[in-house]
């Protein structure tokens, strides 16, 4: 039987928390080999991208894809502009174990990878969050990194002070101090760590502000590469570290662009977030440091939290049981 859940399905049973843990045990198994993913092919109708983001894991059981579907062309018609699917094939006899709304999995597993390298890479003392943009990811993003931080004022950009207002409410009950600035360069220049949280095509931070021991992670760009959030300068002047580098080097704007421009070699892509967990590559090494995550967005990171949604589903007796097979 194939088990269907849909939006409402997997809000009911999403935990972050166990979310968080099994997003960094995944990364981990990614870097002792026991996970498997391969560098998503791109397809392009116009302006439309269609993305399958595949993987596999002993851990899980499974292997599934993710379709990601990006659509500029929805933000006119009202509609999200990034919509998927996962479908979750067993490991042991084939059959497809479930087919899942992607759009909660996709918000709370990408916050999760970034709380797991904010607490691997972020400096012990950071006690202040930056965000550039406000948005459901900002709010995703505050609930996961105070999970591994203990925060006490988060700086906060965004181009409209409405946006700025429903994410004070959606926070309002981690008894944060929220500081609105004018200017993504004032968030910079303040926060201990810092989020990129914005569909931008073009660099929106600037490595010129960051100051010593930053923590920078770029998350919001699309997985596109003619599309960042943050300037050659600002990959030059830290030590990046990826989800994939396969991933990486065919889809992430940031990391290709500065490339391109010769901000930063091939070689500067070298580590993944798996190796500095499991300890087999070095993270942040002195509090001066200024290390930076660059977040595509993996399978492997689908099909970890598809795991703990189909187990406790199953076990609620939530969603929608159907044969595929009659």
């Amino acid at each position: 039987m194939t088990l269907i859940l849909s939006h409402s399905d997997v809000r009911a049973v999403l935990d972050r928390g166990e979310v968080l843990a099994a997003v960094e045990r995944a990364h981990a198994d990614l870097a002792r080999g026991t996970a498997v993913v391969p560098a998503p092919p791109a397809m392009s109708l116009g302006r439309a991208a269609f993305i399958p983001m595949a993987a596999a894991a002993e851990s899980a059981g499974a292997a599934a894809v993710k379709l990601l579907a990006d659509l500029p062309d929805n933000r006119a018609r009202g509609l999200p502009v990034q919509r998927s699917v996962i479908v979750v094939t067993s490991a042991e006899h084939g059959g497809c174990e479930a087919l899942i709304d992607g759009r909660l999995v996709t918000a709370v597993r990408t916050a999760a990878a970034t709380a797991v390298a904010t607490k691997y890479l972020a400096r012990q003392d950071s006690s202040s969050l930056g965000l550039i943009g406000a948005g459901n990811l900002a709010v995703e993003h505050t609930r996961a990194i105070a999970r591994v931080r203990t925060l006490d004022t988060i700086y906060v950009w965004s181009r409209t002070a409405a946006t700025i207002s429903e994410f004070r409410t959606a926070v309002a009950d981690l008894d944060l101090t929220i500081e609105p600035l004018d200017t993504p360069e004032a968030v910079t220049r303040a926060a201990d760590i810092l989020c990129t949280l914005t569909p931008s095509r073009d660099p929106i931070v600037h490595g010129a502000w960051f100051t010593p021991g930053l923590h920078v992670n770029a998350v919001g760009a699309p997985p596109r590469n003619d599309h960042r959030e943050v300037d050659g300068e600002a990959m030059r002047r830290s030590r990046v570290i990826v989800d994939s580098i396969a991933t990486t080097l065919t889809k992430s704007g940031d990391t290709l662009l500065a490339i391109a421009e010769g901000a930063i070699p091939d070689s500067a892509v070298t580590t993944e977030l798996g190796d500095v967990i499991t300890g087999t590559s070095p993270g942040r090494t002195t509090d001066t440091d200024i290390t930076l995550y660059n977040s595509v967005g993996i399978g492997l990171q689908d099909l970890a939290t598809a795991r703990l949604i189909i187990d406790k589903a199953r076990a609620d007796g939530i969603g929608t049981e159907v044969d595929l097979s009659s």
